[in-house]
């Protein structure tokens, strides 16, 4: 369900899949192609959040912000089940784990992958092209060609997914 906050409304592209268990509030931005899966909650109501192209927001996750501090996730970027994204940044082709936090001004790297149920603190970096783990998250090794395939893969079993539901399933 999409949801005005005071005079700011969601504006979602209208190739985007928005799975009906779905709020999405306020001032946020989500671009072509990009899926938020079933019960997932992107507010906008403390500071913007901007969504790029062909992003899933997978099931249960939640995304928000602290003042002056906006949501940014770049293009071909995935977010796993059940992840809490709190003003941070990702960067393009990153993959964010299921189960991770992250928290208000970290960034995730271009093409980086997050593990599953990873914390990032408060102001951390995680460099581009690396595998991070843990909690608090930690760099364990650089992407393998065999890495880049995989989050190549869940990207666009996502657009098929997204495109799947839209037009079959409402």
């Amino acid at each position: 369900m999409l949801y005005p906050y005071k005079n700011m409304n969601p504006n979602i592209h209208e190739t985007v899949y928005v799975a009906k268990s779905a709020d999405i509030i306020g001032n946020v931005e989500i671009d072509e192609q990009s899926s938020v899966w079933f019960q997932a909650v992107i507010r906008g109501d403390v500071a913007p959040t901007k969504i790029g192209k062909r992003v899933s927001v997978q099931d249960a996750t939640v995304i928000h912000q602290s003042p002056n501090l906006p949501v940014i996730v770049e293009d071909d970027v995935t977010i796993g089940h059940q992840v809490t994204l709190h003003s941070g940044i990702i960067r393009k082709n990153a993959l964010i784990g299921m189960g991770s936090i992250i928290l208000d001004g970290a960034e995730i790297g271009e093409n980086a992958y997050l593990g599953a149920g990873s914390l990032v603190p408060p102001g951390k970096k995680i460099p581009p092209h690396t595998l991070a783990f843990g909690r608090p998250a930690k760099v364990v090794r650089k992407l393998t060609e065999k890495d880049y395939e995989e989050m190549e893969r869940i990207i666009q079993s996502y657009i098929e997914k997204g495109k799947y539901y839209k037009n079959n399933i409402g």
